[in-house]
């Protein structure tokens, strides 16, 4: 599977095969499970499939109404099951500023990522952290277990007017 290189272009704001980010997704996410010895169960794989069908983030009642209207349940601990376990396993990151979820655009490893959040079209496009905060953290002895960087501004085809 080829891999895109996050650092450099965040993948929800350029032209990609969009069939193949979804599949290798997914396949990342059947090998991971496997590996790890957790169920990557019908309801868990659709809430990714769901998250993946695009690079805009969704809230967990966004992806409930969708799990519903396909048979999987109406009760909101379906949804919100689904993205913990997700989310614990890098599948998934929570964009905090949306209270919303979006799909991992590198499943294949552990990173710190850093969104970038459009204001006019809603896209998300995910970049790595870089690190200077690591640095800086482990200069004060301060272990990072986890962090989040979101940003709001207006992608290029916004900026452009090539999206209405």
């Amino acid at each position: 599977m080829a891999r895109h290189d996050t650092s450099e272009t965040p993948l929800g704001f350029v032209a990609h095969d969009h069939s193949a980010c979804q599949s290798g997704a997914l396949a990342a996410a059947d090998r991971r499970c496997a590996a790890r010895g957790v169920q990557f169960t019908p309801v868990r794989r659709r809430v990714l499939e769901i998250l993946l069908e695009s690079h805009e983030a969704l809230g967990a009642y966004d992806v409930l109404a969708r799990l519903d209207a396909e048979g999987f349940g109406s009760k909101p601990p379906v949804a919100y099951r689904a993205l913990t376990f997700l989310v614990d396993q890098g599948f998934v990151h929570r964009i905090e500023r949306l209270n919303a979820f979006i799909a991992c655009t590198d499943p294949n490893e552990s990173h710190s990522p850093a969104f970038m959040i459009c204001r006019a079209c809603g896209t998300v496009a995910e970049a790595r952290a870089k690190a200077p905060l690591g640095d800086s953290a482990a200069r004060s002895g301060f272990q990072i277990e986890q962090t989040v960087i979101e940003a709001e501004g207006l992608c290029p085809d916004c900026q452009t007017g090539a999206r209405p």
